[in-house]
């Protein structure tokens, strides 16, 4: 069992209202190491809706939508992968996280999974579901392939160069620290856990979702995704 380090919450580089930050800071607490991001993004994009009533938590439509990063790396079958391109046109989640995580990494993507496996099967296709490792010194094109296929065959996991993965994820706002050995030599990546929906009208992230979000809301929110519309 790895354990993860927990941060705290920074502030936003824009005030957002008591209320609404409440909403959104949960990511600076989970126990896959997430980095502390308040998941508004670094740059100011404010979202401009949060769910704060008493029901499964929902994802946040953006304001200030984020392009896409220009990620090129390995893909699981030790191709090269232009995120960009290889995505264009298609409804995208991309989240980033490891494969030795303990657990907010894999309940997020069986979440996914689980909601995805419901669409019919033209929707499921136009879909793209991101992988971006944290940890690519471990999370080899040949593990990463391994684990990704316990979730969803189709599921795309890229790896390769820490510090291009690391400008990627803070393209999205979202903070991604270099792994490290804890006191008791586990090895513990600090990631941001936020996924972001892209849609294909523009190829820019419209909606984000933090790690708190159930299964029942990406089942509600995938079909609408997946046909290129905000949900």
């Amino acid at each position: 069992m790895h354990r993860t380090p927990r941060r705290h919450p920074r502030r936003t580089r824009r005030a957002l209202g008591l209320a609404l930050a409440a909403a959104l800071l949960t990511t600076g607490t989970a126990a896959c190491g997430a980095s502390g991001d308040d998941g508004t993004g670094s740059s100011g994009n404010a979202p401009a809706s949060a769910d704060t009533g008493t029901g499964p938590k929902q994802g946040v439509v953006l304001d200030n939508p984020f392009d896409k990063p220009e990620l090129v790396l390995t893909d699981t079958d030790g191709e090269t992968y232009d995120l960009v391109e290889e995505t264009e046109g298609h409804p995208t989640l991309v989240y980033f996280g490891y494969t030795h995580c303990p657990d907010v990494c894999p309940l997020t993507m069986s979440n996914i999974a689980v909601a995805k496996s419901k669409l019919p099967e033209a929707e499921q296709k136009k879909l793209r579901v991101v992988f971006v490792t944290s940890d690519p010194e471990r999370d080899t094109p040949e593990s990463l392939g391994e684990w990704l296929r316990a979730q969803d065959p189709d599921f795309i996991g890229l790896t390769g160069d820490f510090e291009k993965i690391q400008a990627g994820a803070r393209s999205l706002g979202i903070a991604l620290e270099p792994p490290v050995e804890d006191e008791n030599g586990d090895i513990v990546s600090s990631h941001g856990t936020q996924v972001l929906a892209f849609l294909p009208k523009d190829d820019r992230a419209h909606v984000l979702y933090t790690e708190d979000v159930p299964v029942e809301t990406y089942e509600k929110d995938l079909p609408a995704l997946a046909q290129g519309k905000l949900p």
